[in-house]
């Protein structure tokens, strides 16, 4: 994957014919303690990290081929939660991509920081001309349960882990964080990039021990499975992995590390 672009909120590759974009929604602060240890307790042996906060970047992604076959990951958190999130309409600015040739989102779940910003923060659509919402069959009871979200439901396109959406994009189940938490793997011919959603929550403590769980992670304990085996699957297939909360640049390489691994940043 070769580096084209960076500025304030986003960072441009490309991969054989195909474009792809990192873009910033923004991000936001947590408290530290929601990161939880083997059997599924917090770590309680100090006091200062109860009050400490980790920072969540909050990430979506597009990819294209030649302005066609374009899909946005995720869309962030619009106006739903903190104002350092809902900024994803900035990022696209910055890379010069226009909303309105926004067709077909992909979600990774129906959390709020990656379906709300279907709205801008001022309650608009954020793309007039999106014609179809990919999302997970088993989560679609949590995008129907958003009231203000109403207006989108016939646009929803249900998929299970191993369909193909098109020749270069297969759906992935990575269960345990949400109900119908999905994966979208892009194949360009020279990588295989996997948008994996919510994977990993704190990647500076998580990628080295991914036996570390997120308190809202719905079942921890398939959680922590499904990031034991997609890294180790990463790692040896060298895998380019696109998570929602990975430090900026959010697309890197998975490499074995002692007991866990590490993350290289895309260049």
């Amino acid at each position: 994957m070769e580096f084209l672009s960076q500025s304030a909120n986003t960072f441009g590759y490309a991969s054989g014919a195909w474009s792809i974009w990192s873009l910033s929604d923004g991000y936001v602060d947590l408290p530290a303690e929601t990161l939880r240890y083997p059997n599924d307790k917090s770590d309680r042996q100090s006091s200062r990290r109860k009050d400490s906060l980790v920072r969540l970047s909050v990430n979506c992604f597009l990819f294209d081929r030649c302005n066609e076959d374009r899909v946005l990951i995720d869309c962030g958190a619009g106006g739903s939660w903190d104002p350092s999130m809902g900024h994803l309409w900035k990022a696209m600015a910055e890379a010069g991509i226009d909303s309105s040739s926004i067709t077909v989102v992909a979600l990774t779940h129906a959390h709020g920081d990656h379906i709300n910003g279907l709205l801008m923060p001022d309650g608009q659509r954020a793309f007039k001309n999106l014609s179809r919402i990919v999302i997970g069959e088993d989560a679609v009871q949590g995008f129907l349960a958003e009231p203000k979200l109403a207006e989108f439901r016939s646009l929803l396109a249900p998929t299970n882990g191993g369909d193909r959406l098109a020749d270069h994009l297969l759906s992935v189940a990575i269960p345990g964080h949400a109900p119908g938490h999905m994966g979208y793997l892009l194949s360009t011919n020279e990588d295989d990039i996997l948008f994996c959603g919510d994977l990993i929550h704190v990647p500076a403590a998580q990628f080295a021990r991914p036996e570390l769980t997120w308190a809202y992670d719905e079942d921890e304990l398939l959680a922590r499975t499904s990031r034991l085996k997609l890294l180790q699957e990463a790692a040896r297939a060298r895998t380019w992995l696109a998570g929602a909360h990975f430090g900026r640049p959010g697309i890197g390489r998975i490499v074995e590390q002692g007991r866990g691994y590490a993350f290289v940043p895309a260049g």
